[in-house]
């Protein structure tokens, strides 16, 4: 542009690099009121939603133009417009949409001779094309010197691009310039959807926020991006394995692409193996096997096959055991279902069996069969298998004949009917019959007869017989039962002197009355002591008590956690969402629990944080284990555990209201006195299982009580839980000084570490007290010193406000300091249910206790406030007592010797 031109028009000039160009300009600055407009053709907008206008133009500087006044300009206008129309031939001006108004960032100043001297300007400016199939762009020159180099029109994508194994197609970018678009992915070839593949594609043309996407399905594994085959040697059984891994011993792959590696020839899979296992071979023959006959049980036992065949799965059966008589050439028949093996016939893991209920004087062949995981699939049998056959020894006499007398009996039988070989001794068994075997004697004779004496009399007593031979015992007679003969009284009868006579009787009805009064008054003043004692003795000698067993005493906490939980799939599990903290060790959670064949569960969901300690992780699955052991309505039951991945978890029942005491705030007085009782009879019964158990939990409190939507609550917090020894008096001493929380323990428990049962009803009665107040706090605001100083004093809790005068008395038994004299929890549970029947004793609120015992009910009856019915008794005179027991013939006597009240009878002597 060697001057101004004047005009609209089209010219070829050359470009900064000497190359001809086409450029329009005009330069119609002198005349006002310019209105110059240049129209682009239609443009497609081919599925864009903004398109960008580059301009590059030169602009003349309005000062370096002589003879210009106000008339020149230095910018020009932008304008587009939306159309279907491919050919328009008139567009109104109002029908166009300012985009801008462009200005010069340069402009030239003046033009040399044979060379010009301009400077580019570069423009871009971005339009939103949403409405039509294309649009128009047009330039408005109002009165400036501009030549139009060159236009540009253009839009975004963000490129196709593969990212985690999925695809994402080119993708023109949104409307708006802040807006994203979202894009999903396609799983490149041989891969499988992980999580559904999505990422944003930015205004700007750049991808942002990758989500989700795939794995190389089972033989193939990632490389550059790309799915390949696994090489032969190699194989992938699983689109979440990481790659490609060697075959394992003993198998092998000849094609790509392998999922599972093929087992060499004689070696096996299971199909329970996992495809990273070696394949293995089944065991050889169990060897040495033995038998012990001991009258009609065999002890069997081998040792391992020599050959395991590269596992550790080897277990052994009997399929096949049959018996036949010795004196006969009869075939083995198979055995009745009245064999009894210990511990079992099938999928032995020990190397030794017990049979035993066989028949007498019989031959036995006994066949076991060493099997192990891949046993079936090889279709190995006799080669795995040893035999052995055995005869039982002689059966026994089943006759005995007897000769009674008032301390002894004497008894006879015959030889038995096969001897089996010399008889050599004959065994008597003999026990009374109210024993029931708990406590037997034994006799041994060589003859077919035995006196058995030091017996006592009008007793019922059960023998039994066996004989010996140089095979060993025989197995017993079926039992005979037999009675002493009775005491014959020597002052009853004919010659006897009557006057005599009726001094005995009444000297015994005296003895009579003075062991039945020393009886009732003693237990009247024995309380708690006698009956604890006695509910311990027999909880003892119940053999089909459980016995807790504490995992610390697994050297392995895995042994211990996986013989008392059970393994879930972490899959199974649901987590929801957070509800609170572990201490120490991390958070607990809400969630589902879905186990095939059983309906979905809502569940707590307790796991372990990350970089804990071999302590620390003990710690965390002892819990685990100690509630694996319990199974009852009221204590928190434990679903299972996950320890085969990370993090570990302890997955329990889930109780919606959360902790006793928070939930007792949160509806304060809101419950009736009955609901309360029923909440601590439920607290009452999971700790009498725990007692029944030997088990002290030592941490018992209103905060580890759980109570889920039908108000029942259950004791959880086994953290400080520790067992209790098989003597009934005997304590826990905790192994590290750990804090005690010192409101809830009992005195004993505090001063010397020492915890029973009965510091746990102490702390029950602590329990009781939070939830008659609605979840108070012990003690209020005092200090710990304050509360054990005070409770040395003989301090006790006040009752709370509308407290029930039983329910009180309860807690004060609860904290006796003599441990001896506090009720046992069966005692407590026993106690609440006869409030629960008797709903009148919870009326009488506050104030004094009435004198004695005994409160009066709304319904006029008399209703025990103390746990032990005999403890309840009222004050009867001696003339009522005596009605009571039949003697009340003596009641003149008895008060003209002074004897008025039950406590003189004490008293009386044997004289």
């Amino acid at each position: 542009m060697s001057s101004c031109q004047y005009s609209n028009e089209k010219v070829s000039i050359m470009d900064e690099k000497n190359i001809p160009i086409r450029t329009y300009q005009v330069c119609n600055v002198l005349e006002p009121n310019q209105n110059n407009w240049l129209r682009t053709d239609w443009i497609p907008r081919s599925g864009a939603q903004r398109v960008y206008v580059e301009v590059k133009f030169t602009l003349r500087d309005c000062n370096s133009l002589p003879g210009v006044t106000g008339t020149c300009k230095e910018t020009f206008n932008l304008y587009y417009h939306e159309s279907n129309e491919v050919r328009e031939s008139y567009i109104k001006e109002s029908s166009f949409i300012k985009v801008d108004t462009v200005a010069a960032d340069e402009s030239f100043t003046q033009v040399d001779v044979g060379d010009r001297i301009m400077k580019l300007n570069t423009e871009v400016r971005d339009v939103k094309v949403t409405t039509r199939k294309g649009f128009y762009l047009a330039f408005q020159d109002v009165g400036a010197c501009i030549a139009l180099v060159s236009v540009r029109v253009f839009y975004k994508t963000c490129p196709l691009t593969i990212r985690n194994l999925a695809t994402f197609p080119d993708t023109v970018t949104g409307a708006d310039t802040s807006s994203l678009v979202e894009v999903r992915g396609s799983c490149v070839n041989q891969s499988e959807e992980r999580e559904e593949p999505k990422m944003y594609c930015g205004a700007d043309g750049e991808w942002l926020v990758p989500i989700g996407g795939c794995f190389c399905s089972p033989g193939y594994e990632e490389k550059g991006g790309a799915c390949k085959a696994c090489s032969a040697g190699f194989y992938k059984a699983k689109s979440s394995d990481a790659g490609c891994f060697k075959c394992p011993p003993h198998s092998h792959s000849v094609r790509d692409g392998a999922t599972v590696c093929d087992c060499h020839s004689g070696f096996f899979r299971a199909d329970s193996d996992p495809p990273s296992m070696a394949c293995t071979q089944p065991p050889s023959a169990p060897q040495q096997l033995i038998s012990v006959v001991n009258e009609t049980s065999v002890v069997l036992e081998w040792a391992p096959p020599r050959r395991l065949g590269g596992r550790s799965d080897t277990s052994y059966n009997y399929p096949r055991m049959g018996s036949g008589s010795i004196s006969s050439s009869q075939l083995c028949l198979p055995c009745g279902s009245d064999v009894l093996f210990s511990p079992g016939q099938t999928g032995l893991k020990t190397t030794r069996v017990v049979v035993s209920e066989l028949r007498a004087h019989t031959h036995y062949t006994f066949i076991v069969h060493a099997r192990n995981g891949v046993s079936q699939a090889s279709g190995a049998g006799a080669a795995q298998s040893v035999s052995v056959s055995v005869t039982t020894n002689q059966a026994v006499s089943s006759i005995l004949a007897i000769d009674v007398t008032r301390h002894s009996l004497s008894l006879s039988w015959q030889q038995p009917d096969r001897p089996n070989g010399v008889i050599l001794e004959y065994e008597v068994k003999f026990y009374e019959k109210d024993q029931k075997e708990r406590s037997y004697r034994i006799m041994r004779t060589f003859s077919r007869s035995v006196d058995v004496t030091g017996l006592n009399p009008l007793t019922v007593y059960v023998f039994h017989v066996r004989a010996r031979t140089a095979a060993g015992y025989g197995e017993f007679s079926a039992p005979f039962e037999f009675s002493t003969n009775s005491d014959p009284f020597p002052l009853i009868g004919e010659g006897v002197n009557s006057a005599f006579l009726l001094l005995s009787v009444s000297g015994v009805g005296i003895l009579l009355l003075i062991s039945a009064a020393v009886f009732i008054i003693s237990r009247r003043r024995s309380k708690y002591s006698k009956t604890k004692q006695d509910s311990e003795e027999e909880k003892h000698l119940n053999p089909g008590v459980k016995i807790y067993v504490d995992p610390f005493t697994y050297e392995d906490p895995d042994q211990a956690i996986h013989e008392f939980a059970k393994e879930i799939d972490v899959s199974s599990i649901h987590i929801e969402k957070v509800i609170g903290m572990v201490g120490e060790f991390g958070e607990v959670c809400s969630g589902r629990l879905r186990v095939q064949g059983k309906r979905e569960i809502y569940v707590a969901i307790k796991s372990l944080k990350a970089g804990y300690s071999d302590k620390q992780r003990r710690d965390f699955l002892s819990e685990a284990s100690i509630m694996g052991q319990f199974d009852h309505p009221n204590i928190i039951r434990l679903e299972g555990v996950v320890t085969r991945c990370k993090p570990l978890m302890i997955i329990t029942e889930y109780m919606e209201n959360g902790s006793l005491d928070a939930f007792l705030r949160k509806h304060d007085g809101q419950f009736t006195v009955i609901q309360l009782v029923g909440m601590l009879r439920g607290i009452a019964s999971g700790m009498k299982y725990l007692s029944d158990m030997s088990y002290v939990h030592r941490d018992l409190a209103a905060r580890n009580i759980l109570v889920n939507s039908n108000l029942v609550c259950k004791v959880s917090d086994f953290g400080l839980s520790r067992v209790l020894e098989d003597d009934p008096e005997a304590a826990y001493t905790t192994r590290v000084r750990r804090k005690i929380p010192i409101r809830w323990t009992a005195p004993e428990a505090i001063t010397y570490r020492k915890f029973t049962t009965a510091s746990d009803v102490w702390s029950y009665g602590i329990v009781m007290w939070e939830v008659v107040s609605y979840g108070e706090r012990p003690y209020w605001d005092m200090n710990n010193q304050d509360v054990i100083k005070a409770i040395e004093e003989g301090y006790r809790l006040p009752a709370p406000m509308d407290c029930p005068v039983v329910l009180h008395q309860l807690m004060l038994d609860c904290w006796e300091r003599e441990r001896a004299e506090r009720p046992t929890f069966s005692q407590i549970l026993n106690m609440l249910d006869k409030l629960i029947r008797n709903p009148g004793t919870l009326r009488r609120t506050g104030g004094d206790r009435p004198a004695g015992t005994m409160l009066e009910s709304g319904m006029g009856s008399e209703v025990c406030v103390s746990v032990l019915p005999e403890v309840c008794v009222p004050e009867w005179s001696v003339c009522e007592w005596l009605q009571s027991i039949g003697l009340e013939r003596y009641r003149d006597t008895l008060a003209a010797a002074g004897y008025t009240s039950l406590d003189s009878l004490l008293a009386l002597t044997h004289q």
